[in-house]
């Protein structure tokens, strides 16, 4: 499973690097996360120069696509160079967002009629746009998931591991990367958040 991690100058290095790593605990014959990025490095909201591992239209032909934020989110969704690059297909595609996210995902029309989570600053922008905004982690509705908060991120890459996978991985994925001594509960929390949409 191809697995793009689109990422943006001035991201948020959580969103990226936590989904990105959990993902790649997997050891699956063709299951790879990538960063992806419209130039060859971005730097984060916090000065971390990172390389892409793969050029923006990666993801018209990943299997799946998780749309990082950072702190210049709207100003990319207004930029054409990048937008019209990206050229999705949600009935072939798992797409996700973090945060701010999903105002691509807002953008490229994906949102219609969902109810999406987001992190608290981007939840205005979003309601300014119509679009209902629950005071959730995580929510799924068919192919389309949305995550809010950036600690969120293992919600999002779990849902990822069930759809691609099958819950077992998912769990061994999450387990593996909990902290000692609270494994279980993360676990058990994880399930209760992501459980109800991979059933």
């Amino acid at each position: 499973m191809k697995i793009a991690i689109l990422t943006f100058e001035g991201f948020n290095e959580l969103d990226s690097f936590i989904a990105s790593a959990i993902l790649n605990r997997i050891k699956s014959p063709g299951w790879k996360a990538e960063i992806t990025a419209p130039t060859e490095i971005v730097t984060s909201m916090n000065g971390v120069k990172v390389t892409a591992q793969q050029p923006l239209n990666f993801a018209n032909n990943a299997d799946v696509v998780l749309f990082g934020s950072g702190v210049s989110t709207r100003d990319h969704i207004d930029d054409d160079s990048i937008m019209q690059q990206i050229q999705l297909a949600p009935e072939r595609q798992l797409i996700g967002s973090q945060c701010s996210g999903a105002l691509f995902l807002k953008k490229l029309g994906l949102l219609e009629k969902v109810p999406v989570c987001t992190d608290t600053k981007t939840r205005q922008y979003l309601e300014g746009m119509g679009t209902t905004v629950l005071d959730n982690p995580f929510n799924s509705n068919g192919n389309i998931a949305t995550a809010g908060g950036c600690l969120s991120s293992q919600y999002l890459a779990m849902w990822v591991i069930c759809r691609g996978l099958g819950m077992e991985n998912a769990k061994q994925a999450i387990h593996y990367v909990a902290p000692v001594g609270q494994k279980e509960e993360y676990l058990a929390r994880a399930l209760q958040v992501v459980g109800p949409y991979v059933q």
